[in-house]
């Protein structure tokens, strides 16, 4: 029973650090510390220590070193690094200018956030918010249109989008264990939902718009070149996985190549461009994918999942049910899709093997996935929100009318096309 109490408090406490802007990975840490006290019923003073090693670089069950979690730790790290980096040389300004001569009726402000959504950087939306303001004068938006288009768009690509640290995370070995080809797959419903949800708001927001537009300027190519870091990576997996590679490895290969050809791509010495990049290094995510996995460890350890299974198995909640309520509410109180996905995944795994089928255990992986996208999307805290609503001289909570409304929608889209595969496998028992 301290068990239990032990999660509860850990989880309160995780949640109040979080919401005090107190580090993710240290945060996990201090819940992890309270679940293995709480726990000394049933496990020895050892085996929190045990756990701790176990989950970060060294595995006792197989006597060898285990890798994973630093891989993760480095991914997450070197995706911050190339998003930064693009930011900051101004490959993504480039980027922009290019597009915008291809593009005319108000495209522009779905185009510019989802081109910055290629850079999967907390807070992002704060480096589009001026360039929607600018380009949102021009259709007579008013400033909560603005700042919804900016948020919107600029997570349109994360249901598909693999280079990402919490969908790595979730088909990872302690995790899901799926293939990420295979998560996205079933995250497609979501992401075309959200296109079209996105283009009917922006036709909603410009249809008063008088502005004549038509593109008086030559198109400009050169800057559709900074596409082709992104997407390195996504190449290097389609190859590279074919050759035994796990997931992870593949991403970092391909992470390398986009570092150094945006190098080349760029007119700048070597001297400033390795500047530039260890600037954007930075420890907070090495350390939230370390808290993430000690944490899951801890659950393991503990005995945690073990009864809580037994608890909600005896309150017969469908297991679709609740892959929607936890990562939802979650993803909302921490603001953090990734911290979302690593609180209430450890919850629901044991209800996986109920179903018996790898093809349903993917698509609640991906109702997890997608819910706790909503969550976070719509959160007050979630720094994107915080940012493009304080540079707008605006608020989340302003654009809730129509921003709850479209984020319910997709996740109920995506929750039906789930139903709808999984269903003959009893995905609902």
């Amino acid at each position: 029973m301290l068990t239990l109490v032990g999660l509860i408090v850990a989880f309160v406490v995780i949640i109040i650090l979080i919401r005090r802007k107190f580090n993710f990975g240290v945060s996990l840490i201090i819940g992890s510390l309270i679940l293995g006290l709480f726990s000394l019923e049933e496990i020895q003073p050892l085996e929190i220590g045990k756990a701790f090693v176990e989950a970060s670089v060294y595995s006792f069950e197989n006597n060898q070193i285990y890798t994973e979690t630093i891989e993760l730790a480095m991914l997450s790290t070197w995706i911050f690094v190339l998003a930064k980096t693009m930011q900051d040389t101004g490959a993504i300004k480039k980027l922009i200018a290019s597009l915008r001569t291809f593009l005319t009726k108000g495209k522009t402000l779905g185009v510019i956030p989802a081109v910055y959504g290629l850079m999967p950087v907390q807070g992002g939306a704060l480096f589009s918010a001026p360039l929607i303001d600018e380009e949102g004068d021009k259709y007579n938006l008013d400033k909560n249109q603005k700042n919804l288009l900016n948020i919107w768009f600029r997570h349109v690509w994360f249901p598909i989008y693999p280079v990402s640290a919490a969908m790595i995370l979730i088909c990872s070995e302690k995790f899901a264990h799926i293939n990420i080809t295979n998560l996205i797959l079933f995250n497609t419903p979501a992401f075309i939902a959200t296109i079209l949800i996105g283009t009917v708001l922006l036709k909603k927001f410009t249809k008063n718009s008088k502005i004549e537009e038509k593109i008086e300027r030559k198109r400009d190519y050169a800057g559709l070149v900074y596409l082709i870091p992104p997407i390195i990576p996504l190449i290097s997996y389609g190859i590279l996985q074919f050759f035994g590679i796990s997931q992870i490895r593949c991403f970092i290969i391909g992470l390398f190549f986009s570092m150094l050809i945006l190098y080349l791509l760029l007119d700048i010495s070597a001297k400033d461009y390795f500047h530039i990049a260890i600037k954007s290094l930075t420890w907070k995510l090495a350390l939230a994918i370390l808290g993430i996995m000690i944490f899951r460890q801890m659950f393991e350890v503990s005995k945690a999942n073990v009864l809580l299974f037994d608890i909600i198995s005896s309150l017969h909640i469908p297991v679709i049910l609740m892959a929607v309520i936890i990562p939802l509410i979650l993803g909302t109180v921490t603001g953090y899709n990734l911290g979302a996905i690593a609180l209430s995944y450890p919850l629901l795994a044991p209800f996986f093997p109920l179903t018996g089928s790898s093809i349903v255990v993917t698509g609640l992986a991906s109702i997890i996935f997608v819910s706790a996208l909503v969550g976070y999307l719509i959160s007050p805290i979630h720094l994107c929100n915080v940012l493009s609503s304080e540079y707008l001289k605006t608020d989340t909570t302003r654009m809730y009318k129509i921003f709850i409304p479209s984020a319910i929608t997709m996740l109920m889209i995506q929750v039906l096309a789930v139903i709808f595969v999984c269903l003959p496998y009893g995905i609902v028992a």
